[in-house]
Formats: structure tokens, sequence, C-alpha cells
């Protein structure tokens, strides 16, 4: 899941960890990728379900910079890479503390 997404964080060298969240009282499923230059402080979560063939359906993706309360909410991954490689440098940047 995400592979374009996993392989443009690869390619401008910022580092990634995924997980698959499965909450037990909503039907979907969450899988989150953390990612940032040298903190994981900003997070795509992805909410899925499993169509009746099996194939994965990608409900919503949300990415969340640095913590923020309200996320940005993609229907898609095309979207999604869109809207990183226009705002590269706000995403791979590090909060100063």
């Amino acid at each position: 899941m995400l592979r374009k997404t996993k392989n443009f964080l690869q390619a401008n060298n910022i580092n990634y960890k995924k997980e698959h969240v499965n909450p037990l009282i909503v039907p979907e499923r969450v899988y989150v990728l953390k990612f940032g230059k040298t903190k994981l402080n900003n997070r795509f979560i992805v909410e899925h379900t499993y169509t009746w063939t099996g194939r994965i359906k990608i409900n919503k993706i949300s990415l969340r910079l640095h913590g923020q309360q309200s996320p940005r909410e993609f229907p898609n991954e095309t979207e999604l890479l869109h809207y990183l490689k226009r705002n590269i440098k706000r995403y791979t940047a590090d909060v100063k503390e």
C-alpha cells in the first residue's frame, strides 16, 4: 500500500516507519506511515477496507505535519503525491525546539 509514496520518500532521502492498526469497533483498517528527515514527527494515516474480492479500497488518506490537529485529507494516492511534490520543503523540515 502507498508504494508510489514510499518510493518518493526514498528518492528524497526521507526516513519512514510503517505500522498497521486494526481497531476492534469499526470495520475499517488503519495504516500509519511516519516520516521525517531526522525525527519521525509527520505521518500519513490511511483508512482502508477490503472489497469482496479481497482488494484494498482506500477510503481516506490524512496527512499530519508535525502533529497538527486538523490534517489534510486526500481521496487517493495520486492527489497526495501531487501535494507532496509541490510542498517538499514544508514536510521535510524539522520543528525547531
